[in-house]
């Protein structure tokens, strides 16, 4: 995140001008073909993801469930956020405005966050098949569509309070991306960016750490047996 960001707001524009950090032509040209590629890339291979389970139904395991979950919101950052900012490199600047902006920076922290949820509530989901006593088909189906809710819930949590007041989004870096305001030195914005790195990220990677960990040393301990038995 860079923190040399300036923010002049009006209700109907922001302006890019005596942005410390801002581009050059070319830096922003650089910045449109990669974000150019982000956008191609990132909405047709997750399109074509969602096409293949849609097309085949025996793909559709409480697991997978899941994986589409990711795979939408990815799509969903390519439509609503990758697009944006690619128009404003191509012309160097923020175009829509202060709403587009606050739009920007909370459709694209709601699908980010709805996709590390959705990871670590996966590897909970391996963690509970592999560890734990075997489920019906109905409740794994049932667990799976609660968890995909309780991700966009949860995310939607941590990211309508910028909108209401608790902090706020608003431009960063060159001019041409906006997100939480994580410069500013408020103690509404301090304790809006704290709760965020400890709930939307810390928590999700210790939650994955810990049931991958738990996979590992399970898969150890039964190769151990495998390969003390092949020596008997």
């Amino acid at each position: 995140i860079l923190s040399s960001s300036l923010t002049v707001f009006s209700h109907n524009n922001l302006s890019t001008e005596h942005i410390p950090g801002a581009l050059s032509r070319a830096g922003h040209t650089v910045a449109a073909v990669f974000l150019g590629f982000v956008l191609v890339l990132g909405f047709f291979g997750n399109f074509l993801v969602l096409l293949v389970f849609s097309r085949f139904s025996g793909l559709r395991t409480p697991a997978n469930l899941l994986l589409i979950n990711i795979s939408i919101s990815d799509m969903l950052v390519c439509i609503f956020g990758t697009s944006l900012s690619f128009s404003a490199s191509v012309r160097g600047r923020w175009l829509t405005g202060s709403y587009g902006c606050q739009w920007y920076g909370f459709s694209n922290a709601l699908f980010g966050i709805v996709s590390l949820v959705s990871l670590a509530l996966l590897s909970f989901e391996r963690y509970s098949v592999l560890l734990c006593k075997q489920q019906s088909d109905s409740c794994q189906y049932r667990r799976a569509w609660l968890a995909v809710a309780a991700s966009w819930l949860y995310s939607l949590v941590w990211t309508v309070p910028p909108l209401l007041g608790w902090s706020s989004y608003g431009l960063e870096g060159p001019g041409t991306t906006c997100s939480v305001q994580w410069h500013q030195r408020t103690a509404t914005a301090r304790s809006y960016v704290s709760c965020l790195f400890v709930f939307c990220l810390l928590l999700p990677l210790v939650l994955m750490f810990f049931c991958y960990g738990k996979i590992l040393l399970a898969v150890r301990a039964v190769a151990r047996q495998v390969s003390s038995q092949l020596h008997l």
